[in-house]
């Protein structure tokens, strides 16, 4: 089967993540696509529920053999990707995917699916807010802030590229804008 395909992308410390527990917990007929990554795992998280872990080896031995649908080096050494395994998984179970991409993946992705495909992306509502959540989250040093900081600029330029925007300035109504997006894409 061959179902469909949503795309939720943003700057690090939008709020992506928490949105996408949301919509996922909404009822929808969705399926998380877990994405793989060469970065280390933080203490809460699961290989294979919060991403596939692999060493950067190993992920440049998946990007030769083609296995990635798209992928991108986010930071050296910092390789983050979709399987093509995963949608061809949740597609197989009559499901529709969800996958969270960066912002260049989101934009590679949806051009490669056209109409079977929609692409969110999740607006901070300042710069100095999403530093703020960045700093206030404790899981990267102040060097790597001011890193994700800079990347986050450039990838707000991006922002029309995606099929909507939606401004997480409150959670909720983020959340609820997103579920109601998807519910009318998947109903086409």
């Amino acid at each position: 089967m061959s179902g469909k395909l949503i795309i939720i992308s943003a700057p690090s410390g939008a709020g992506k993540t928490t949105i996408i527990k949301e919509v996922m917990q909404s009822g929808l007929d969705l399926e998380f696509s877990v994405s793989a990554c060469s970065r280390s795992k933080r203490s809460d998280e699961v290989d294979g529920k919060d991403y596939y872990f692999l060493s950067v080896n190993d992920f440049k031995k998946k990007i030769k053999n083609g296995e990635f649908l798209e992928w991108e080096e986010v930071y050296k050494d910092h390789f983050y990707g979709t399987l093509r395994s995963e949608l061809q998984r949740i597609w197989n179970k009559g499901k529709h995917v969800l996958i969270e991409a960066d912002v260049y993946g989101g934009i590679y992705i949806r051009r490669q699916f056209g109409e079977n495909a929609l692409s969110l992306f999740i607006m901070p509502p300042s710069i100095k807010h999403l530093e703020e959540r960045l700093v206030n989250r404790s899981t990267d040093k102040i060097e790597s802030i001011k890193t994700r900081v800079t990347k986050a600029k450039e990838e707000i330029s991006l922002a029309d590229k995606f099929d909507k925007v939606i401004v997480n300035d409150k959670l909720d109504k983020a959340i609820n804008e997103s579920i109601n997006t998807i519910t009318e894409f998947l109903k086409k």
